[in-house]
């Protein structure tokens, strides 16, 4: 169970599993395969009175959405990136994968890989280090902390990627070490080959001083919900954490052409 954006959700959850696992499930009072009077006759709330429900039983956790879910009388609570399920009154919270049975098809999944899509074109590119290979046509973002190990390994396995143009978010959010290096990064003369040198190669970037845009970039990377480093943002408006392997890299660019 995610618990780090759920923080005031835990202590209910570890209270209410074993009555849950025991009792509800197990006697069916909850969930049922078969359809019946009972589901066809049951009032349906509107997703703000859920919204009110929900709120009255957690208070001080920030709901982001509330929707109607394909099962009915059971509704979707988008918590930052994370998605619970609960009946209209809330008195019953899940927490899991929801699966269409009959399509074969992991809503849950579907869900948040759509709340992870961003509109590339509407990325400050202008508050980016930008590095151009080759022709440049193939486009991604990604958001980096200068002292981030994987944001390494990424730049290692992207020296063998051509004909793209990579956009670095410089996103310090590691440790103050990586606020001045994100500063004298971007207050270099040459931006692109100083983050270079310094993410391939380890060499220092030199002091330097001026207007930089990170905090302008932390609340960008905050309003889009990115919790680490790297995180990367294809043109397609997908997005994948982590750094990729070569193949993987390769073919999602390849996808994009």
């Amino acid at each position: 169970m995610r618990l780090r954006f759920m923080g005031k959700l835990a202590l209910v959850f570890s209270a209410c599993l074993p009555f849950v696992a025991g009792t509800a499930y197990a006697e069916g009072a909850v969930l049922s395969t078969k359809s019946g009077n009972a589901a066809s006759s049951a009032v349906v709330l509107s997703t703000e009175s859920v919204r009110k429900n929900f709120a009255e039983r957690f208070p001080g956790v920030d709901i982001t959405d509330v929707k109607p879910t394909p099962f009915p009388g059971l509704f979707e609570v988008q918590i930052g990136m994370d998605l619970l399920y609960t009946d209209a009154k809330v008195d019953y919270i899940l927490q899991g994968a929801l699966v269409d049975a009959k399509n074969r098809k992991d809503l849950t999944a579907e869900r948040l890989e759509k709340l992870a899509q961003v509109s590339f074109s509407d990325l400050p590119l202008e508050l980016a280090v930008k590095q151009v290979k080759g022709n440049g046509a193939r486009k991604m973002a990604i958001f980096e902390d200068p002292n981030c190990g994987y944001c390494k390994r990424l730049h290692e396995t992207m020296k063998d990627i051509d004909n793209t143009t990579i956009y670095s978010f410089l996103f310090p959010i590691l440790s103050p070490d990586s606020e001045v290096k994100a500063r004298n990064v971007w207050c270099a003369k040459d931006q692109a080959a100083t983050w270079r040198a310094w993410m391939l190669d380890g060499t220092t970037p030199p002091q330097a001083t001026c207007e930089t845009p990170v905090e302008t970039v932390l609340a960008l990377g905050k309003k889009l919900r990115v919790q680490g480093t790297p995180a990367i943002i294809f043109a397609d408006g997908s997005r994948v954490n982590g750094a990729l392997p070569l193949d993987a890299l390769q073919k999602k660019l390849d996808s994009l052409n």
